[in-house]
């Protein structure tokens, strides 16, 4: 009998309480709340404290960030109960680790390769892993553009999260090419910039699912 093998997902950029239950009914691993005031999906602490208070157990919490200051990180944390942070900008690696939290640091691949990559990667050398996603160097990300996935790092020794472009309908693909530790979706679910699309989440899951299980 196949054994499946297990693909983390995590839904970004949700702005409210009942997205966040679906996320979690349909089978996804974690959420991400955007703390980045030029981004559509942009959330307040007070809204974020809400969507989390509302998480039943073992759905993990992920907060971005993107070259913020050090007082409003720690703003957020001391409301919103975050359980990893994820940077998405130039900070450095002494910055990352100041929080003495758990994070995540947000790689962009346009025009990297995968030695680039390991150098950027290494710096970091407390981070529990690291996303991949399409964005050039010093942007946003949430392009829901793809990038070359035969650049995505292999066999580096930490986690990889793929992201940029991702949807219900190449999803399966992604897992069948690489060999990543997550995928992490944002508008590739949504009917509208911070709307979440309830039917694609589920299309998306049932994807997931399905590839988990092919992939041996």
């Amino acid at each position: 009998m196949k054994t499946p093998v297990k693909m983390r997902v995590k839904i970004c950029g949700i702005t409210c309480i009942e997205d966040a239950l679906h996320v979690s009914q349909a089978g996804g691993d974690a959420i991400g709340l955007v703390f980045y005031a030029k981004s559509p999906r942009n959330v307040s602490i007070h809204q974020a404290s809400q969507i989390c208070a509302a998480l039943p157990p073992f759905i993990a919490s992920v907060g971005l960030f993107m070259d913020t200051s050090e007082g409003f990180v720690h703003s957020v944390l001391d409301a919103v109960p975050l359980d990893l942070l994820q940077f998405h900008g130039s900070e450095t690696p002494e910055y990352c680790a100041s929080f003495n939290r758990p994070y995540i640091k947000a790689v962009a691949m346009k025009n990297r390769n995968s030695t680039s990559f390991t150098e950027y990667a290494n710096q970091y050398h407390d981070a529990k892993g690291f996303l991949v996603d399409s964005h050039d160097m010093g942007k946003a990300g949430g392009t829901g553009e793809t990038f070359d996935w035969n650049d995505v790092p292999k066999d580096y020794p930490k986690p990889i999260i793929l992201a940029g472009g991702l949807n219900p309908t190449n999803i399966a693909q992604a897992i069948q090419q690489t060999d990543v530790y997550g995928m992490d979706l944002s508008s590739g679910v949504e009917s509208a910039p911070g709307i979440k699309d309830q039917q694609m989440i589920n299309q998306l899951m049932d994807e997931v699912r399905r590839a988990e299980y092919d992939k041996q």
